[in-house]
């Protein structure tokens, strides 16, 4: 097992993810170790997908049954007995819409969270890329120019100075510090396949993560606009509202519990290689690259020496002294043939050049430096990445409480808006005290109202002369005096007298209501009419 390290640990959610028990389909018990190539692995991740999906089939056979034994004690109910209230539906639309507004809050944070945790990673990814591609350029440049451009100087020197053997063996010396620096450099990793790999990684995070965000803010407001929908649909009675809304909160239940299955699979599955990441990378890059090297850049222990420190002390050495070759030919070679100047010019400018890009390297192949970039990328996504996970899975609970909520509030806000309708339909068409009649009358002012009112009243015949003192009843059409009421209160109304003995008829009344109190007012003529007969 790899060593206890001190500057990062997993967070207590990660190392909570790592303790469920891992399952393959089959339910036999899978390693938690991150093995994501594995194909029982991806199975228990697989598992984790499918217990949501359990969980909303529960949900829907709950709400299939919750509407059948609706709809079945709708038919059962009497129909005298009480229309439902109002107080319940509405307190349900209440309770779901602060559940709802309270879930894409939660899901705002949550998505804003591992957004910020995956680009830190893709960060991380992009400053370690850029230094493994500067050391790779750095080691190829430099043995170019000692293998290449030094050779050629050298060669022409060996020319210009054939005359003294001491100057030439001077030069078959350079030559053979040259070719022990190549040497050196040639031993050090070649970093360029995992440059490679962490470019692809990092596009293909980019790429997922951009839709999985862009998805996500679609998806909140896709549950505020039903939200919207319900409240509409409640404080306008309409059923086509209504309608839509039941369609789209079923629609955004399955899609909530669809999201809680892959977002719980990745928390499950970024918590295990968060529990144990120096291991996992040093299974993925031990074709590659060294254990001994691999571990230098994980942990970057004072206590552990460079793996490079050999290769850097003969590469400094190395040039160091040809560098003082260098200078002495400078010295002593180029007054007797200064044909050479140029090329022992050339060959310490190279010298210069390559010493520049030694302390380059050296800081480069530097722990500190990836070493850094490895706790960010641990950082961002094991803190940021799966805490806002954690509260994306949150966010689903609730959307799924909250429409479980309104679908099952839908039904009752039906019956609500069918008794009312029912209520209404009751109501005399020809009445024309009828709220309805007088939208009609607006229209269509020459409708035979006139007739039913004087046939009413010219029925009670004498009723006005036997009980004084007598009333005035006004036979003016009744769109007329609905006129004037408008002119003078601003709305339609009628006098608050007494209805008996007036000659008309309540403002709103039902066929039966109208039945009684021709009853009642019949009894109270006839003994009238019996003592002055016809």
């Amino acid at each position: 097992m790899p060593p206890a390290r001190a500057d990062y640990l997993a967070p207590w959610w990660a190392a909570w993810l790592h303790g469920l028990p891992h399952r393959g389909l089959r339910l036999q018990p899978v390693p938690a170790a991150f093995h994501p190539r594995d194909p029982e692995y991806q199975q228990s991740l697989l598992f984790f997908g499918l217990v949501s999906a359990v969980c909303l089939g529960l949900n829907l056979l709950f709400l299939t049954v919750y509407l059948i034994c609706f709809c079945c004690c709708k038919r059962d109910q009497e129909p005298d007995a009480k229309r439902p209230r109002s107080c319940c539906v509405t307190w349900m639309a209440v309770t779901a819409g602060l559940i709802c507004c309270t879930a894409v809050g939660i899901g705002f944070y949550g998505n804003s969270e591992t957004n910020d945790g995956v680009y830190q990673l893709l960060y991380a990814l992009d400053n370690a890329n850029h230094t493994l591609t500067g050391i790779d350029t750095l080691v190829a440049s430099t043995t170019q120019q000692l293998q290449v451009a030094l050779e050629q100087h050298l060669e022409q020197l060996t020319e210009v100075l054939a005359a003294r053997a001491d100057y030439l063996q001077t030069l078959k010396f350079l030559q053979q510090l040259a070719g022990s620096i190549v040497l050196q450099l040639s031993g050090l990793p070649s970093w360029h396949g995992v440059s490679d790999d962490l470019t692809a990684l990092a596009a293909n995070v980019g790429y997922v993560e951009y839709y999985r965000w862009l998805s996500y803010l679609l998806f909140f407001i896709l549950v505020l606009t039903v939200c919207l929908l319900a409240c509409l649909g409640l404080a306008k009675h309409s059923r086509c509202l209504l309608t839509m809304m039941l369609c789209c909160g079923l629609l955004t239940l399955i899609l909530s519990w669809c999201s809680m299955a892959v977002d719980t699979a990745a928390a499950v599955g970024t918590s295990d290689f968060c529990v144990a990441p120096d291991k996992f990378i040093m299974n993925q890059t031990e074709s590659d690259i060294s254990a001994e090297v691999v571990h230098y850049y994980l942990y970057c222990e004072q206590s552990l020496s460079s793996p490079f420190q050999q290769a850097l002390t003969v590469f400094q050495r190395s040039l160091t002294t040809m560098q003082m070759q260098t200078q002495g030919l400078i010295q002593f070679a180029l007054p007797l043939f200064p044909m050479a100047e140029k090329d022992l010019l050339g060959v310490q400018q190279l010298l210069n050049t390559s010493e520049t890009s030694l302390h380059q390297l050296m800081a480069l192949l530097d722990c500190r430096g990836l070493h850094k970039d490895y706790l960010d990328a641990l950082i961002g996504i094991c803190y940021d990445g799966v805490e806002g996970l954690l509260y994306l899975v949150l966010f689903s609970l609730l959307v799924a409480a909250s429409f479980s909520t309104i679908v099952c509030a839908a039904p009752r806000a039906w019956r609500h808006l069918a008794g009312r309708d029912q209520d209404y339909d009751d109501i005399d068409e020809e009445d024309p005290f009828n709220p309805q009649a007088r939208r009609i009358a607006a229209h269509h002012p020459v409708r035979g109202q006139l007739r039913s009112f004087c046939s009413y009243s010219s029925s009670l015949g004498s009723q006005s002369s036997l009980h004084p003192p007598a009333q005035t009843i006004s036979n003016a059409p009744v769109s007329e005096y609905m006129n004037q009421a408008v002119l003078f209160g601003g709305n339609p109304r009628y006098e608050n007298v007494p209805l008996i003995g007036r000659g008309s008829p309540p403002p709103t009344y039902s066929p039966s209501m109208r039945a009684t109190y021709l009853s009642v007012t019949d009894e109270h003529l006839r003994p009238q009419h019996t003592e002055f007969p016809a």
